[in-house]
């Protein structure tokens, strides 16, 4: 990758691969970005579009060329079991925000995660319309790209006490629960944002400090690219319980939710927030 040290890494080619599509698909969505688009509703009612599925087609056929023996899970595509005994499996949100992407606005992204041995390793989240690209490979950090490229290892913030939080919840998505969740931390600063990776961009640079999301709607293709891209980068990311979330289950949805941190405040929140959910969460 231009301006990083991951042309040396054990990921280079996978790192490299991966960029390249994602600013492909990124390409290819702006084209739709700002028009009228037909809406279809899929399982959960979330909504899709033809750029999102153009986008999937594009990233998966990339990915299926330049490693033959991988599995790949798109959020547009049937899931394959076969992950569940695969070392290496790829997860894809061609449109990660697509509410905010239907909308013209600048909340969504593409991401591209790779798990290796059901943990992952590699993430991809590139922000078409301000061309902000970062990567995170294990072990070598995460990294904005770009001509000013700069690692992002420990720059997370440095906030521990729960009333100084920084909460970035969601747009589309906020229930009542974030108020819940704002009033059992003693917490008021809140951004909104659609994607749950630019969500955890935002950890990650040190401009927020904490996401939740109690709910069970998330998948593994909405945080395998996002928590490696936090953990690379100094924080921490877990299910409302502090449990690691598992991408080695047949439910591909995060059942006990998504907590994401600077990790210098996460398990103060799990203390406060298990209890909290302990009879709404499986």
């Amino acid at each position: 990758m231009e301006g990083t040290p991951l042309t040396a890494h054990a990921l280079a080619r996978e790192v490299a691969v991966a960029e390249e599509l994602a600013r492909e698909a990124g390409l290819l969505v702006m084209k739709f970005h700002g028009s009228k688009l037909e809406v279809e509703r899929k399982a959960g009612d979330e909504p899709v579009t033809v750029a999102d599925r153009q986008a999937s087609e594009l990233i998966v056929g990339g990915l299926a060329r330049a490693f033959l023996d991988d599995v790949i899970i798109s959020e547009e595509n049937a899931d394959d079991l076969r992950r569940l005994r695969a070392e290496r499996v790829w997860y894809i949100d061609p449109i990660d925000g697509t509410k905010d992407f239907i909308r013209g606005e600048d909340g969504f992204c593409v991401m591209i995660g790779l798990c290796l041995d059901h943990r992952p390793g590699l993430g991809v989240i590139y922000q078409p319309v301000h061309d902000r690209l970062f990567a995170a490979a294990r072990g070598a950090g995460t990294w904005l790209a770009g001509q000013d490229a700069a690692p992002l290892r420990g720059v997370v913030s440095g906030v521990t006490e729960l009333p100084d939080v920084r909460l970035v919840a969601s747009r589309s998505h906020r229930g009542s629960s974030i108020d819940q969740v704002k009033s059992a931390l003693g917490i008021s600063n809140e951004l909104n944002i659609g994607s749950v990776g630019l969500k955890l961009g935002t950890i990650a640079l040190g401009e927020r400090d904490l996401y939740v999301n109690p709910s069970s709607k998330t998948s593994s293709w909405d945080t395998c690219a996002p928590e490696a891209l936090l953990v690379e980068a100094g924080g921490r990311v877990s299910d409302i319980q502090g449990e690691l979330l598992r991408y080695d289950t047949e439910v591909i949805h995060h059942m006990r939710g998504l907590l994401a941190s600077n990790g210098r405040v996460h398990q103060a929140v799990v203390d406060k927030l298990a209890p909290l959910f302990a009879g709404k969460l499986p």
